[in-house]
């Protein structure tokens, strides 16, 4: 077992006349196609830092079991929009564990969807903590950060959106956050 010392991001779309292709091309427009992706639940560790996808790719190799939270959604509906949004919340109190979540669905924006993975990050977190939270109450658009009973929380998303493609074909689109030992 380890615990994941960095972590990057990650977002892609695909179009294919098959679902499965489609997904395959979302991974390989968000660069991750060559990695076994193994699916985990949504722990943001302690002392992880988070890194760019470049630096991240680099300490992998293809085939490599990587551990990720992922989002994905398909959708073979010419002209609706789908989205695909990993959104994260972090405690300013360092040596604290964060929070990431995981959501996709149809007809929201980038934003819209990012802003909505960031308010469940921040909601899972602050009940781990004890605290209530409110995402309409406790958001400052000023700082851009969650207050939670005197406790700064920084949070971010990544999201892709798409509108489903002419002809038949599929549409996934991807957002990923994967973890590197």
């Amino acid at each position: 077992m380890y615990v994941p010392r960095y972590l990057f991001f990650t977002k892609g779309v695909g179009t294919d006349k098959e679902k499965l292709a489609s997904f395959e091309k979302a991974l390989r427009t968000a660069r991750i196609a060559h990695l076994n992706l193994v699916k985990v639940s949504s722990i943001f560790p302690p002392h992880c830092k988070i890194i760019d996808i470049d630096a991240g790719l680099s300490l992998l190799e293809p085939g490599e079991i990587t551990h990720c939270v992922m989002a994905r959604e398909q959708i073979n509906e010419p002209g609706r929009r789908v989205v695909a949004s990993i959104g994260l919340a972090l405690p300013a109190e360092n040596g604290r564990y964060g929070y990431l979540s995981e959501h996709n669905g149809f007809g929201q924006t980038e934003i819209e969807a990012g802003e909505y993975a960031e308010d469940l990050a921040a909601s899972m977190l602050a009940n781990t903590l004890g605290i209530e939270f409110d995402s309409d109450e406790d958001y400052d658009e000023r700082r851009e950060v969650y207050q939670m009973s005197g406790k700064i929380v920084e949070s971010q998303h990544i999201s892709q959106a798409a509108l489903g493609a002419e002809g038949h074909l599929w549409t996934t689109v991807v957002a990923a956050a994967l973890f590197v030992k």
